[in-house]
């Protein structure tokens, strides 16, 4: 690797590189073991005599910082460094930069339960499907094809709309899978969910037009919609879903996961979902359908997505594949009505040109194949089993301390906490100890817009095995009792 040494005027040149170099070396840059360049190459790249490089050099090995091996070359010493000195001020912190006033209040959405990999003994995490049962052994071939034909430069700059085989591919999935009305030019692939609301945002709303969000409701979407300087008001939901008469008339669009609320688990009613359709034409306002685990329905009907009853084009469905296969995959895809397209394409090319092209490619065939039908219905059958055994345990066994809330789709169930876990201060202890139980488990408030929601637990059921489900709401909930 290149070591970039900046070299100023003629005065102490190998004092200049010992220094860098010592830096570089400090600052984990250069890390143990690893080789110095040849001082014939640094003295060409600086202009410099060899000579001046070697006295640079010299000195970082009689100092401790770098070892000498005859005939090989000279390294970073791997053990006994010397101690770190105070760092070098970079001037950053002096910066009189500063972000938009709109940047104080916000963050990424992060929970003690969710923030990167666990070694919790019960992960009851929500949003997680079970990544040790996708079939890697399938997807290989098909990347490394792909990868393949980027080495032999048959494959550059993709279209920002996405790859042409895998929008066809997702037309004809969710047209099957879901009844959503759609052609291969109607679906913009982009690299997530919340990077579709952010292309959304960036086409439909001025600053400070107001964006409506289920309260509660997913914590990264209203993130998404504040971050475009939006007004972000939240609409309480009922047993049947939004509650559509108090969206406030001045709405320019309503996100909703109407399929199965998050993180309550309902899904919307018709009647819900055709007086929300009705209020958008009314009123002129989007409506952003989140559709994202439906593809895991264990009883009743199917629900139909909005889209697929919108006659008047105010729907815009946003999908991922992050349930269904791999959250690291970070691939999603939006349809769009017509009027929309050409703005959101232009918006994705600005945002990052394109989702990797490999990655679309490979999915293509994955669809194509059968492969992705296959490994959903394998999965159905797998958080079926799950679904079942939560839902039994907690209405068999701990019908004393929580309330379930009815949910028959998705990779999670909702159940308020009664009796002493009804406050909210014991909900946290609870939720605390059960943690440094081995347990990765998320509270109702800490998955919720609203922090002042009604007290309770959101399981997550696509990271546990259906034996150890029982023994962590044990850990969670205390002694099972008898409903």
């Amino acid at each position: 690797m290149d070591v970039h040494v900046r070299l100023e005027g003629q005065r102490d040149l190998s004092g200049q590189i010992y220094r860098q170099l010592r830096t570089a070396i400090h600052d984990g840059l250069l890390r143990p073991g690893e080789p110095l360049p040849p001082t014939r190459e640094l003295s060409r790249r600086l202009a410099v005599a060899r000579n001046t490089v070697g006295v640079a050099y010299e000195r970082l090995v009689a100092e401790g910082y770098a070892d000498s091996r005859v005939g090989s070359g000279t390294y970073v010493r791997t053990a006994g460094l010397p101690a770190q000195e105070a760092a070098t001020a970079t001037g950053t912190t002096g910066s009189g930069l500063r972000p938009r006033a709109l940047w104080a209040g916000l963050s990424p959405w992060t929970t003690p339960a969710s923030t990167g990999p666990t070694t919790a003994a019960h992960d009851f995490r929500a949003g997680l499907p079970d990544a040790r049962l996708f079939p890697y052994d399938a997807w290989r071939p098909l990347i490394a094809r792909e990868l393949r034909l980027s080495a032999d430069g048959a494959v550059g700059y993709g279209d920002p709309a996405g790859h042409a085989g895998l929008r066809a591919a997702l037309s004809r999935h969710i047209g099957l899978s879901r009844g959503v009305r759609t052609g291969p030019d109607d679906v913009l692939v982009t690299t997530s969910t919340q990077q579709a609301l952010d292309l959304i945002g960036r086409v439909l709303l001025e600053p400070g037009d107001r964006v409506a969000v289920e309260e509660p409701g997913y914590p990264p979407a209203r993130l998404a919609f504040l971050a475009q300087g939006a007004e972000v008001t939240g609409v309480p939901v009922d047993a049947e879903g939004l509650l559509v008469d108090t969206i406030p008339p001045d709405t320019r669009a309503v996100y909703v996961t109407p399929a199965h609320q998050f993180p309550l688990g309902m899904p919307m009613s018709l009647r819900r979902r055709t007086a929300l359709l009705r209020w958008a034409r009314r009123h002129g306002a989007a409506v952003i359908e989140d559709d994202y685990d439906s593809e895991f329905r264990f009883g009743g009907r199917p629900v139909e997505t909005l889209q697929s009853l919108d006659q008047d084009g105010h729907v815009i469905y946003v999908g991922s594949f992050s349930k269904v296969m791999l959250p690291s995959l970070r691939v999603g895809f939006l349809v769009a009505p017509a009027p929309l397209r050409s703005a959101l394409h232009t918006a994705k090319y600005a945002a990052d040109w394109h989702t990797a092209v490999p990655t679309q490619a490979a999915l293509a065939r994955f669809v194509d194949d059968g492969l992705l039908a296959r490994h959903i219905r394998r999965m159905q059958h797998t958080y079926a089993t799950r679904h079942q055994a939560i839902t039994r345990a907690l209405t068999e066994h701990f019908a004393g301390v929580v309330e379930l809330v009815p949910s028959a789709a998705g990779l999670h169930v909702t159940a308020f906490t009664r009796g002493h876990l009804a406050d909210p201060k014991a909900l946290a202890a609870q939720a605390r100890r059960a943690r440094a139980a081995g347990v990765a488990v998320h509270t109702l408030a800490e998955v919720s817009a609203n922090r002042s929601a009604r007290p309770g637990f959101v399981f997550g059921y696509g990271s546990i095995e259906a034996p150890d489900i029982e023994p962590g709401l044990h850990r969670v909930l205390g002694p099972p009792q008898d409903g």
